[in-house]
């Protein structure tokens, strides 16, 4: 091995490096940006702000008991305490399996902290289902798998 070896490998690192900034310089300028969504940012926004109603919900100690009664669902929503929770908003979401769409259905407060949302005839087998409420800036989702 010679002995001042030194001053070439010093010379190679500082030619990779050069030669690997020009290329990511290449790419840089002539290559699209690789993101997918052009509103990444205002999603993201709206995403914090679902945390945030979440999190809002899970102080609350929201929970969610459902029932399956002919073709009607039936949702309790209680607080920590076991309160019902009236006055919240709820919609059922309905994922088609074997489609590539979904299908809203609002539900109505039949009474205080009870919800009740008419299902389609049509629905049979396993259906997955997505239910949200929201009140007063807290919002809870569950998910659902409904055997018909």
């Amino acid at each position: 091995m010679p002995k001042h070896f030194y001053p070439a490998m010093i010379i190679l690192l500082l030619g990779t490096f050069l030669i690997f900034c020009g290329w990511s310089a290449y790419r840089a300028a002539t290559r699209s940006s690789q993101i997918s969504d052009r509103d990444y940012y205002s999603k993201g926004l709206k995403y914090n702000a679902t945390l945030v109603e979440k999190q809002a919900a899970s102080v609350l100690g929201w929970q969610l008991r459902s029932e399956l009664l002919a073709n009607q669902l039936l949702i309790r929503l209680t607080d920590g305490q076991g309160v019902p929770v009236s006055g919240a908003t709820g919609i059922l979401i309905f994922h088609q399996p074997n489609e590539n769409s979904s299908m809203s259905l609002p539900m109505q407060e039949a009474a205080p902290g009870t919800y009740l949302a008419e299902l389609p005839t049509d629905l049979k087998g396993e259906i997955p289902v997505r239910i949200d409420f929201e009140r007063s800036g807290a919002r809870v989702n569950r998910q659902l798998l409904l055997n018909i």
